[in-house]
């Protein structure tokens, strides 16, 4: 029996209290492994897009390593993708490598202060729903050249309840309307991590990350039963 492959964000391996390990059997990938009896190769981190996630199939050889023995890849992420970003992604990316120090916390202070402020805006996003897709098929059509049996599930993006983000989120319609439209237009199944995470973090009994962005325990468990079905008809 094979492995189930999982490309996605710090969303798969974040809990209530930070970044578990990829072995740590809370999370929800490896419930869903542990329910369908197969092992689970995530490839995560923290921040990735779309973007970020091409460039590691295209650099990793640990995902090399394991596409040939998978029996169903997920798609976990583009939920990054479609949140405000009030400076160019790749410009905020730069502000760790601002130098000298004293200047990049000026620098990463000021970002700091617009970001919540400008996010209700909705404009620029991290990655428009445009340049989404356009990963999202280059992802597909390499790893399909590679593997054409092997079945995809998509995961469409989550919610988030953060106060980095002004409490608001407009770029997830959109991104999650072209992601599904791309989706059908390949006969991919998709699972969609919206309604459980809305509820959860509208729900005050539920413990979630402070953060408001990463997810509890009880979130990845909802999240694993969600995903259970078209993992057990993609794969039995």
């Amino acid at each position: 029996m094979g492995s189930i492959m999982v490309l996605g964000d710090s969303l798969s391996y974040y809990g209530n209290k930070g970044g578990l390990s990829a072995d740590d059997p809370q999370i929800w990938p490896n419930l869903v492994g542990a329910e369908s009896g197969r092992d689970v190769e995530l490839f995560a981190r923290i921040g990735w897009t779309s973007r970020d996630v091409w460039w590691a199939i295209t650099q990793d050889p640990r995902i090399w390593a394991a596409l040939p023995k998978a029996d169903l890849l997920i798609l976990a992420f583009g939920g990054m993708d479609s949140l405000p970003s009030p400076l160019p992604t790749a410009l905020r990316e730069q502000i760790r490598y601002v130098r000298p120090e004293k200047l990049r916390q000026v620098v990463r202070g000021a970002y700091s202060w617009l970001q919540p402020r400008l996010s209700p805006i909705g404009w620029p996003m991290a990655i428009p729903p445009s340049e989404t897709i356009y990963y999202y098929e280059k992802i597909r059509a390499a790893l399909q050249h590679l593997r054409p049996d092997l079945p995809i599930i998509v995961c469409l993006p989550p919610t988030h309840d953060s106060p980095y983000y002004g409490n608001v989120h407009p770029g997830r319609i959109p991104t999650t309307v072209a992601i599904s439209q791309w989706a059908t237009e390949h006969d991919l199944p998709t699972v969609d991590f919206y309604p459980v995470t809305a509820e959860d973090f509208a729900n005050d009994d539920v413990e979630m990350n402070p953060d408001g962005i990463h997810w509890g325990l009880d979130t990845h468990v909802r999240i694993a039963e969600v995903l259970a079905p078209a993992v057990k008809q993609a794969v039995g």
